[in-house]
């Protein structure tokens, strides 16, 4: 698929659905690089649980291989935070500090001080613009609280390059964060876009004239890999068949586009052109390039994790991967790759329980906020008021600021007594019990829920009661018509676990079981370019990414 982009941007990368495996990489040198990368190179694949890589690991035979056979792989990593949404997730991977610090709390929250109609927020938008709402927006960096990498190297060094290209908005956008040169996400079948006002580049206007080429040609579906063949059983949730698709797709069909392998491939292909271009890591100073690969997201959501369509899309993306080093290997770029996801994600449960879970279940519509907030008010006597506002039947909820001091504590009491007798809830908590709790430390594999918690608050921005739902609940619930199956943003292991993958040619493999941090990321990189990064402005630490003697961390 990447050669006929590629073709059209002029490159020799090879493009989505006809991409070949890429040959095998030479045996890495048993000493560690000396000088610093001139490349940074961040991916992120959204919803890359570390359960999804361990389980297909033995598959690998493109990027992914050469991350893990020829790099440091911490297949432990920690998205550690509680809320395990893209937003937040992005906010971490290269700020080096948790949603606590970003301000990045959630995809979306409500803020009910705000003079318009619609009280939630989204995390990547200009909500200062005119008639702007959390569903259109004009996207911008300017809930993001602390600056990313990319920014440092550039107050550091100005002739430094950041560039961040996604799938998604605020994935570029967290990121590539305030100062990036060049942010891009896939905008809609017109292609890639950026904020309000930028102007298009030629660069950007020929990846978007490859992708409408692209998208004008229908896509038969792909080979079904050997790794699959036992998951090609239908799963019925709701009205929605699952289990057996293929990513075919119709000529100009961009929803069906979205939603495959063949995301990630123009993204990948947009990242290579624009490494080549702007002649990004071959000048006196370190550049960096985030790439926000979406498609693996779009996929759990719409098929789940356990099916053929997501066994596809990591074999795809695998090749896709090892397409787009095998194109930088040739230009003799001196990169290093860092790669992790912004958080997990669980399968639908109507698989699970065919998959020996009986278990797994929907969440109650009675939790959904709307509902919630129709029980505490008839319970209270205040019948068709809007006491409780939330997001869905998870994450934070918020009392209505006209409350009196006597009435807030009545719903309060109401509402925490009828979550906490709810068999499906885990835990309440309180704004003050968040607040009083302290940041915390240590392995994040080791952390209490009310600790994930923390590590998620925000004051100006969390909630007044924080609902955590059991680990075996759907945050999605039972409907005659679905539109997601399945998806993420708890505070358990299937969400939080991410691996944490790094590379550069010459560094002596080596894998640490041990639990990290994504937060970790940033110092561990800055420490590669000789970059000082104070440790009381990040909750991240240094890695040391050099086995045996020596420490990549000592210069720092």
């Amino acid at each position: 698929m990447l050669k006929r982009v590629a073709a059209a941007l002029l490159l020799a990368t090879a493009m989505p659905a006809l991409a070949q495996a890429p040959a095998t990489a030479p045996a890495s040198q048993p000493s560690a690089p000396a000088t610093p990368p001139k490349l940074i190179v961040a991916i992120s694949v959204d919803q890359f649980s570390a359960d999804l890589f361990s389980e297909y690991r033995q598959y690998y035979v493109g990027g992914l291989k050469r991350l893990t056979s020829e790099g440091a792989v911490f297949p432990r990593g920690y998205q550690s935070h509680a809320a395990t949404e893209t937003c937040p997730g992005h906010s971490t991977i290269l700020t080096g500090s948790r949603p606590s610090r970003t301000g990045i709390i959630a995809n979306n929250w409500i803020d009910l001080s705000t003079p318009r109609a619609d009280k939630t927020i989204y995390c990547a938008e200009d909500e200062s613009q005119p008639g702007s709402d959390s569903d259109h927006y004009v996207a911008a960096p300017l809930h993001l609280k602390v600056p990313t990498l990319g920014g440092r190297m550039k107050a550091a060094n100005p002739a430094t390059r950041v560039v961040s290209v996604a799938g998604k908005d605020r994935a570029a956008i967290m990121m590539g964060g305030a100062n990036a040169d060049q942010v891009w996400w896939l905008g809609g079948p017109q292609g890639y876009v950026s904020y309000k006002g930028v102007a298009t580049p030629p660069l950007v206007a020929k990846v978007n004239q490859a992708m409408a080429q692209r998208l004008a040609e229908a896509n038969p579906g792909f080979e079904l890999p050997a790794q699959c063949l036992a998951k090609d059983f239908p799963v019925k949730a709701g009205n929605r068949t699952v289990g057996t698709g293929r990513f075919a797709r119709e000529a100009g069909d961009y929803q069906a586009f979205r939603i495959s392998p063949e995301q990630d491939a123009m993204t990948l292909a947009f990242a290579a052109a624009a490494i080549e271009t702007m002649d990004l890591g071959k000048q006196a100073q370190s550049d960096i390039i985030s790439i926000g690969l979406s498609a693996t997201d779009y996929v759990g959501h719409t098929y789940g994790t356990e099916g053929i369509e997501s066994c596809i899309q990591v074999a795809r993306l695998d090749q896709e991967l090892g397409a787009f080093f095998d194109r930088l290997d040739k230009d003799g770029i001196d990169y290093v790759v860092v790669l992790t996801a912004d958080h997990g994600g669980h399968d639908l449960p109507e698989r699970h329980r065919m998959n020996a879970m009986p278990m797994e279940s929907r969440v109650d519509k009675g939790l959904t906020p709307k509902a919630l907030n129709a029980t505490i008010a008839q319970k209270v006597g205040m019948p068709g008021r809007t006491l409780i506002w939330g997001d869905g039947p998870s994450g934070d909820l918020y009392f209505d600021k006209g409350l009196s001091a006597a009435e807030r504590a009545r719903v309060e009491t109401e509402t925490l007594a009828l979550l906490r007798a709810h068999p499906q809830v885990a835990a309440v908590f309180t704004k003050a019990q968040i607040a009083a709790t302290p940041a915390p430390t240590g392995r994040p594999e080791n952390w209490s829920l009310i600790e994930e918690a923390r590590a998620s608050f925000y004051p100006e921005r969390s909630g007044d009661l924080l609902l955590l739902l059991k680990p075996n609940v759907m945050a999605i619930p039972e409907q005659a018509v679905m539109g997601a199956v399945a998806t993420h943003g708890s505070p358990w292991d299937m969400d939080r676990r991410v691996p944490i993958l790094f590379w550069r040619k010459g560094m002596r493999p080596f894998e640490q079981p041990l639990g990290i941090e994504t937060v970790d990321i940033m110092p561990s990189l800055a420490a590669l370019i000789g970059l000082p990064v104070p440790q009381n402005e990040i909750d991240g630490r240094c890695l040391d990414l050099i086995a045996g003697d020596g420490d990549s961390c000592a210069a720092r």
